[in-house]
C-alpha cells in the first residue's frame, strides 16, 4: 500500500512539473479547504456518527483553457467504518485520518466566466492513523467561482469509488478558496529598435514592393489579389478557361454540350446523344419500338409498319373476313355463321383503335340499275350494323354501296356473278 502513496506522489510531481513547462491559462494556486466526508453506514458504524468533518489543502494548475490539474490533501479525526467482512477490529475512538488524492478537471467555461461548472475525476489514497491504507477513485464534480485578484471559490462534490479491499466508499462534499502563487517577475530585455517597413494591407509584399498597397494579395500577384480575367468568380489560378465565362460547378468552364444538340448538359436528359428540347435533349421516342419516332408513327403504342405509317397490317385480316361475305341473287342476309366469323375483325379493331373501315356491297349485273344499288347499300349495311352492335364505334365506320360498277370476276358466269355478290372492307388509318 505504501507503494500505491509513492506512486500517487510521483504523478502528482511529475504532472506539476510537465503543467509548469507548458503554456498556462491558471496560475499555480493553493486553496484552503474545509469538506464533510459522508461514508456509508455498516454493522461496524450502528451509533457513530458517519458524517465527519474535514480540513485541507488544494494545489490547483491550469493546463489549457478547459483542463486543470488538482490535487487535495484532508485530514480529519474519526473512526474508519471497515465492512465486517474484512474482520477489522471496530474502533473504539477517533483517529487521524488523512487522504490525498490527484484529479484532472474538464471545465465547461473558460476562467474569464464569474461561474463555471466541472467534471473531476482522479486516484488516491487515505490511511487510517498511518497504519492501514485505502486506495479510492474520486469522481464528481463543482462549480468555480471567481474571486478577487485571480482567485477562486470551489464548490465540489466527489464519490470516492472503492479500489482497494479495505476501501469504504464515500462522499465528500467541500468548499475551498484559492489563493495564487506568484512566481518572480522577470525583468524586460531591451533589445535595440528593429527598422519595420510597411505593410499597409497586411499581404506579407511590403508598401515599397505592392502594386496593390491598399488590397491585399499574394507574392506571386506582386501584392495584387488572383486575377479573374473573364469576372465568372473563379479566379484564374482556378480556372481551366480563364478567358471564357464559366461556372464555378465546372471550374470556370461554361457548362458543356457533349453531344452538341444545343442544349446544355445541365438541361440534358440524353447528355451524350443529340436530340430535340421538346424531348429535354433526347431524340424523338419511338414508343413501341418498330423503328418509326412518335412524331411520324400514327399508332406510336403499337408495333406497325411504314407502309401503314407505323399502324399494324390489318388488311389481310379484312381480306380474309371478306371471302365469306358472299350473297345469294337478290338476297341480303348472311347466316349467324358467316356473321360470327367477323369476330375476328371485332378484336382487331379494339387492339387498333385508330383503324377505320369503309365497307362497301356489290351486286352482279343482273337486274335493273335502281334496285341494285339498293340491294348494294342493304349488304353493307348488315355487316356495318352487326360490327356496330359488337361494340365499334360508329365513328369508326363508314358504308356505301356500288351496285354492279366494280365487278372482281366476269358476270358473263354463273361463278363470276357468284364472287360479284358481295362486301369489301378497307382499312384506313
Amino acid at each position: 500500500m505504501k507503494k500505491i502513496v509513492v506512486s500517487i506522489i510521483m504523478i502528482a510531481i511529475a504532472t506539476f512539473a510537465i503543467a509548469q513547462d507548458a503554456s498556462l491559462i491558471k496560475k499555480s494556486s493553493i486553496a484552503f479547504k474545509f469538506s464533510f466526508l459522508d461514508f456509508k453506514k455498516t454493522n461496524q458504524t450502528e451509533g457513530l456518527t458517519t458524517t465527519t468533518p474535514s480540513l485541507g489543502l488544494q494545489y490547483i494548475q491550469g493546463i489549457s483553457n478547459h483542463f486543470d490539474f488538482m490535487s487535495n490533501l484532508d485530514f480529519a479525526s474519526l473512526k474508519y467504518p471497515y465492512y465486517t467482512s474484512l474482520n477489522v477490529d471496530k474502533a473504539t475512538e477517533n483517529k487521524l485520518y488523512s487522504a490525498l488524492d490527484i484529479n484532472l478537471n474538464y471545465k465547461f467555461l473558460t476562467d474569464d466566466h464569474s461561474v463555471v461548472p466541472y467534471i473531476t475525476a482522479g486516484i488516491g489514497v487515505s490511511s487510517d492513523n498511518f497504519s492501514l491504507y485505502h486506495a479510492y477513485a474520486p469522481v464528481g464534480g463543482g462549480l468555480q467561482i471567481k474571486a478577487n485578484k485571480g482567485s477562486f471559490i470551489n464548490l465540489m462534490t466527489t464519490y470516492r469509488a472503492e479500489v482497494s479491499e479495505l476501501t469504504k466508499m464515500h462522499f465528500s462534499y467541500g468548499v475551498s478558496y484559492s489563493i495564487p502563487l506568484k512566481g518572480k517577475e522577470k525583468k524586460a530585455i531591451m533589445l535595440p529598435p528593429v527598422t519595420v517597413q510597411s505593410d499597409g494591407d497586411n499581404d506579407g509584399v511590403i508598401d515599397s514592393e505592392d502594386l496593390c498597397p491598399n488590397q491585399s494579395g499574394t507574392v506571386k500577384y506582386r501584392g495584387c489579389p488572383i486575377p479573374d480575367t473573364d469576372n465568372d468568380g473563379v479566379n484564374d489560378d482556378n480556372d481551366k478557361c480563364p478567358n471564357i465565362v464559366g461556372t464555378i460547378k465546372y471550374n470556370g468552364c461554361p457548362v458543356p454540350d457533349t453531344d452538341k444538340d444545343g442544349l446544355s448538359d445541365d438541361e440534358d436528359k440524353c447528355p451524350t446523344v443529340s436530340g430535340l428540347s421538346r424531348y429535354g435533349g433526347c431524340p424523338i421516342p419511338d414508343t413501341d419500338h418498330d423503328g418509326i419516332n412518335d412524331e411520324e408513327d400514327k399508332c406510336p403504342a403499337l408495333a406497325g409498319i411504314v407502309a401503314n405509317n407505323g399502324c399494324a397490317d390489318v388488311q389481310p385480316i379484312l381480306d380474309q373476313a371478306s371471302n365469306d361475305l358472299k350473297f345469294e341473287t337478290g338476297k341480303v342476309y348472311l347466316t349467324k355463321k358467316v356473321l360470327a366469323g367477323l369476330d375476328v375483325l371485332v378484336a382487331m379493331m379494339n387492339e387498333n383503335s385508330n383503324v377505320v373501315i369503309d365497307i362497301s356491297g356489290h351486286t352482279d349485273n343482273t337486274g335493273a340499275e335502281r334496285i341494285n344499288k339498293k340491294l348494294s347499300h342493304e349488304r353493307a349495311s348488315v355487316v356495318y350494323n352487326y360490327l356496330v352492335k359488337k361494340g365499334i364505334n360508329k365513328a369508326r365506320l363508314t358504308k356505301d354501296g356500288f351496285a354492279a360498277t366494280r365487278p372482281i370476276a366476269d358476270n358473263a358466269t354463273k361463278v363470276g356473278r357468284a364472287k360479284n355478290r358481295r362486301v369489301d372492307m378497307l382499312a384506313r388509318y
